[in-house]
Order: structure tokens, then C-alpha cells, then sequence
């Protein structure tokens, strides 16, 4: 029988939290239709390690439905623990403290190359398994070639200024990169560029390939303005401290109450390639079949119950998982890790 949780030195160097989080029966279920169905060699239990978005009073109430669906169709003990990093659900793996993992992009691909995880599904929010960074501007008359147009971020409702043809006027925004890369080449020597954390995807990752696949020297080239977060990146460029920034699509939208006019002050201009979303990675050493029914399960979640969406939402801000893994964008995403290592 494999082990739910074992503590031990190497998960208290991965800092992984345990809360007591489980499924709502101590006891295992009794065998339903999928487990019965299965080899003799499914474990009796299995645990998740996960970083959730709720606060540490909420994380029982909100494992509880996932756990306790997950238990009952698959007819053994389903158990969650939470991670306090995502790094931390990758050691819990790989020390087989967990043998199911819902994390980061960049997590997946350390579970995968690491430990031999396989990648089983993808995170989807509003629609989409992938995001790009934006490059914003206060300066349309440098970085477009073009008027800025209008479309519709459909999230929120919003209307904001697009050019470089990134976007279609009236149209809703698609968000869709690499596009309008080319107007990277318009930053002169010594522009100020408002640049998030070094571990940022968003803010600094990929806009520094970007801006390095333009031929600008990230380091001697630009002025680099550290910000902290998507929003100040946004009200860099609108409070005139850079004429340059980046930050996920879209993250005007985070500062309208702030900025009420930053649709028209504050201009999107070029996206990146796209960076995926996470998703979820199991154990190599979970049955196949077992790994098939869990995998569907989760994968129709969001879908079981007029609650599930809600719980899923709360609990790791997704709207649904798909199992269209598209694992070369995280393979992409290993590589450009790579670039920033040490």
C-alpha cells in the first residue's frame, strides 16, 4: 500500500505544510464501479499536494469536496495536503508524498524531467490554457505603427487601446501571441522598462527573450525599473515613471478603479509568445488505468455538481482543467527557465 504522508527532513526542507486536509471519510470508501474495474495493484489511498488560493482556515472546508468526489469514484482514499510553494508539490512527489500534484507551468516541468511525472492536464481560466505577457506604453506615436484601437477585454467588459494590429478594433480582444513583436526594436538606449521580479513569466521572463530576440542588450541597452506585481507594472507607464512595461493580459483591468482613464493612457503594443497555465502531473508509478479514471474525473470536475465550479474557483482559481496538455508549451517553458537558472 503506498504511503499518503510521511514526514520527513526532505519535505521540511520543501516547506510542505500539512493541514489536516483530507477527505471528509477517515475511513477507505468501499470499492465502487472504477476501482473495481481496476488492477488489483491501485493503491488503497493516494494524495494531492497542491498550493491553494484560500486562506489556511479555509483549505479543509475547501479539499473537502475534491477529496471526498475523487474518494468516491474512484473507490479508494483520496487525501489532500497543502504545499506552501510549488516547489514543494514537486518534492512531495518526488519523495512519494503525494503522487498527484496541481501546480505552476514551471513545477510541471521539474516534475516531468526530474521524476518522470506525466503531464495530465492543463488549467484553464475563462477559457484559455495560456496567456501572454503585454508590452504597455504611454508613448503610442514611438511603439505603433498605427492608430490604437479599441476591443473589448470580455473578462471584464472593458475597452482598451490596442495597436500594432495585436487586436481588432470593436471586436473582443483575443490576447493571442507572439504578435507586434517588431516594435520591440523601437526601444532606444537608455528607455526606462518597468520590469517585475526575475521569477516573474510575465513581467520579466518572457519579455526579456522578447526584448533579447530584438537584439537589446536587457542589462546595458534599457533602464530597468523594478516593480512589485502586474498592477504597478500597468501604473508605471501610466504615472509616466517608464514609457515602457509588461504584465499579463490584461492587466490594465487591476488598476481601472485607480486609473479610470487607463484604456486611453495606457497602450498595449506587443504580445509575447504565449505562457502556459499549470496544471496537474501524476507519479509514473500510478497505475496506468488508474491514472486513466482519475484524469477524467478531474478533467470533468468543474462539471459534476452545481458547486464544483465554485470550489474549484476558490480553491485554485481555475474555471475547469482540460486534458489537451499541449506539453510542448511547457517544454518551451523549461527552456526558457533555463535561461534565468542561478
Amino acid at each position: 500500500m503506498r504511503k499518503t504522508l510521511v514526514t520527513t527532513g526532505s519535505l521540511a526542507v520543501a516547506a510542505l505544510a500539512l493541514t489536516g486536509c483530507t477527505s471528509g471519510s477517515a475511513a477507505t470508501p468501499a470499492a465502487s464501479d472504477g476501482a473495481s474495474a481496476g488492477a488489483a495493484d491501485w493503491p488503497d489511498s493516494i494524495t494531492i499536494s497542491l498550493v491553494p488560493s484560500v486562506e489556511g482556515e479555509d483549505l479543509a472546508e475547501a479539499l473537502d469536496p475534491l477529496t471526498g468526489y475523487l474518494s468516491d469514484e474512484l473507490g479508494i482514499d483520496v487525501q489532500g495536503v497543502v504545499a506552501t510553494d510549488y516547489a514543494a508539490t514537486v518534492e512531495a512527489l518526488g519523495a512519494d508524498q503525494a503522487q498527484v500534484v496541481i501546480t505552476d507551468a514551471g513545477s510541471l516541468y521539474n516534475a516531468i524531467e526530474r521524476y518522470d511525472a506525466r503531464l495530465v492536464l492543463r488549467d484553464v481560466r475563462f477559457g484559455a490554457t495560456s496567456y501572454a505577457s503585454v508590452a504597455y506604453t504611454n508613448d503610442p506615436d514611438t511603439y505603433c505603427q498605427d492608430a490604437p484601437v479599441k476591443a473589448t477585454y470580455a473578462a471584464s467588459g472593458i475597452e482598451l487601446s490596442y495597436c500594432n494590429g495585436v487586436e481588432k478594433a470593436a471586436q473582443d480582444a483575443t490576447g493571442q501571441g507572439p504578435a507586434g513583436l517588431a516594435a520591440l526594436k523601437k526601444i532606444a538606449p537608455g528607455t526606462k522598462v518597468a520590469l517585475q521580479a526575475a521569477t516573474s513569466p510575465a513581467g520579466y521572463q518572457y519579455p526579456v527573450v522578447a526584448l533579447r530576440d530584438a537584439g537589446i542588450d536587457t542589462d546595458a541597452d534599457i533602464a530597468q525599473i523594478p516593480v512589485e506585481g502586474n498592477n504597478n507594472a500597468v501604473l508605471s507607464v501610466y504615472r509616466g515613471d517608464a514609457a515602457v512595461s509588461f504584465g499579463y493580459w490584461d492587466a490594465r483591468t487591476t488598476v481601472v478603479k485607480e486609473a479610470p482613464d487607463v484604456a486611453d493612457k495606457v497602450v498595449a503594443f506587443a504580445y509575447t509568445e504565449m505562457i502556459p497555465n499549470g496544471g496537474v502531473a501524476v507519479s509514473s508509478t500510478l497505475p496506468d488505468d488508474l491514472v486513466e479514471k482519475l484524469t477524467t474525473l478531474m478533467d470533468g470536475y468543474a462539471d459534476s455538481s452545481p458547486e464544483a465550479k465554485d470550489v474549484m474557483f476558490d480553491l485554485v482559481g481555475l474555471s475547469d482543467w482540460t486534458s489537451e496538455t499541449a506539453p510542448e508549451q511547457i517544454t518551451r517553458y523549461g527552456e526558457i527557465l533555463q535561461q534565468f537558472a542561478g
